[in-house]
């Protein structure tokens, strides 16, 4: 396994690609996850952290949909989308600083 923070990071910042294409956030990393997992060291434990964050936030973005009809949906829709922005800025450079991402409200779907 080779040492490459370049690919972990432009993998964190691909989450960023969900107006350009649809489910961009989630698919692009799966791919770079699904391809180089075995080939770059820490891009295992990085990936899985990207798609529980990125699933964690479709199920938390689907919750606040019906919410919407109460008010509180698109305060809920608000503080995800700056959580999508944020959290996957923070880690590229924790990446490229060869530190541990971090991803809170994530729920553990992959070990």
């Amino acid at each position: 396994m080779k040492q490459d923070n370049q690919t972990i990071v432009l993998m964190h910042l691909s989450q960023l690609a969900t107006p350009i294409i649809a489910f961009g956030s989630i698919l692009i990393p799966l791919i770079i996850w699904f391809t180089q997992k075995e080939k770059v060291k820490d891009l295992d434990t990085h990936g899985k952290m990207i798609l529980n964050f990125q699933f964690s936030m479709l199920i938390y973005s689907f919750v606040c949909i019906p919410l919407i009809l109460v008010g509180v949906g698109i305060l809920g829709l608000l503080i995800i989308l700056v959580l999508s922005i944020v959290y996957p800025i923070k880690n590229a450079v924790r990446a490229s600083n060869q530190e541990a991402p971090e991803y809170p409200y994530s729920i553990i779907f992959l070990k």
